[in-house]
């Protein structure tokens, strides 16, 4: 490869905007993961509460 062609396409890929879109649609799906795993998280907590509190009722505090 010359140099004139790596030049080339450093510029055709510096001025590609697909590459932007890609990047968007990831950092999106990143942020919705990490959105999903911290509802997951605190509802966990809350339903293990729950499940505790329904154990000791029905044993007599034995869970």
């Amino acid at each position: 490869m010359t140099l004139q062609l790596i030049r080339t396409s450093v510029r055709k890929f510096a001025k590609d905007e697909d590459g932007l879109t890609i990047v968007e649609y990831a950092v999106a799906g990143g942020l919705i993961t990490i959105a999903v795993v911290v509802a997951f998280t605190l509802l966990g907590g809350a339903v293990n509460t729950k499940i505790t509190a329904l154990c000791a009722a029905v044993n007599g505090g034995a869970c």
